[in-house]
């Protein structure tokens, strides 16, 4: 898993420099295809990727976009109408037979399908009208980490050279030909490592975020409680404040991931709120926050690309913690890497 983390640099730059190319050819195809909506669909790790995406596509093409909930077709048989309908499976392993069925009835049922995978030879981009490879390279761990990363970023070239018409602006190309370096600092400070002793017993522990923040919050809480066996609950911070805000206490560690944008703006009301009830909170973002007792810096960035560097020391810290508590984190008790579901 250490390893896995240390190369998301590598894989960012790789991802810019190699695969744009595809990633726009597959962008002019949707634009020709003008979709009313789009659905993605997804497990896991990538679920929260493609949750970053129906954002992206809302917030970014004005597309109304959500997520798939693949049992509705798999297991109760539905057939919706997916005429004028974008369907995106998103998928490391590309392997899971729910998601390889949803796309195949959805072609069926008139959309039009996308695979976005770290398998070119999957199942998943061969059922699909278009693929695109996130290029991660072979991933040791079982915890996701760089693939997840890398979906996050040809998720969002993918949307932005839609938006262009099939070609990735100039001037954001160069915007993110800075991430890897903004990921070979952010991985070279210890901050989160040295937290990891603050949550060493904890048995839960709340994360949490707003708009582009709230994949990253999910994100992390799966990454705890698959290393850590933490019980992680992830919420917006807009659900928060709508009862669960109740168990908030000295106690139950909370992590939120504030960044400077719109999002970040509103939560940090959320963490003054935290803070009046004396919650353990530490903030994840480029400024200090009101309420919060620590901060995690990340770097000041277009709200877009903070997930994609806000997550990196989140998963330093799964990693750390469960060094901590004794457990390794390269073999989580009942998990392996493909998780084949229907």
């Amino acid at each position: 898993m250490k390893a896995d983390i240390a190369e998301q640099p590598e894989v960012f730059a790789r991802l810019l420099d190699e695969q744009a190319d595809q990633i726009a050819a597959a962008a002019a195809r949707i634009a020709e295809w003008r979709p009313r909506s789009v659905v993605f669909t997804a497990r896991g790790t990538s679920d929260h990727a493609a949750l970053y995406a129906a954002y992206l596509t809302e917030i970014r093409l004005g597309i109304p976009a959500g997520l798939a909930s693949p049992s509705a077709m798999t297991v109760y048989g539905a057939r919706p109408d997916l005429r004028d309908t974008l369907v995106v499976g998103v998928s490391q392993s590309g392997g899971s037979p729910d998601l390889h069925e949803v796309l195949r009835v959805a072609k069926e049922q008139g959309a039009h399908t996308l695979a976005v995978t770290n398998n070119p030879s999957s199942a998943l981009a061969e059922v699909a009208e278009l693929h695109v490879d996130v290029a991660a390279g072979h991933e040791i761990a079982v915890a996701a980490t760089k693939t997840y990363t890398a979906e996050l970023l040809a998720l969002l070239m993918l949307v932005e050279s839609v938006k262009g018409g099939g070609t990735l602006p100039a001037d954001e190309l160069a915007e993110l030909r800075r991430l890897p370096g903004h990921a070979e600092r952010v991985l070279a400070d210890d901050a989160a490592v040295d937290l990891a002793a603050r949550y060493r017993f904890a048995d839960r522990l709340v994360t949490t975020g707003r708009g582009y923040a709230y994949p990253t919050a999910r994100e992390t809480a799966l990454k705890l409680m698959e290393t850590s066996y933490v019980a992680g609950l992830a919420f917006s911070g807009a659900d928060l404040l709508h009862g669960p805000l109740a168990m908030a206490q000295p106690d139950v560690p909370v992590l939120a991931v504030v960044g400077s944008g719109p999002a970040g703006t509103s939560m940090r009301d959320v963490v003054a709120r935290l803070g009046e009830r004396r919650a353990d909170v530490v903030v994840v973002g480029p400024s200090d926050v009101d309420g919060a007792e620590a901060r995690i810096a990340t770097p000041d960035v277009d709200e877009r690309y903070a997930p994609l560097l806000d997550i990196l020391p989140l998963q330093r810290l799964a990693l750390a913690l469960a060094l901590h508590r004794g457990e390794n984190p390269d073999a989580p008790r009942g998990l392996k890497k493909v998780t084949a579901t229907l």
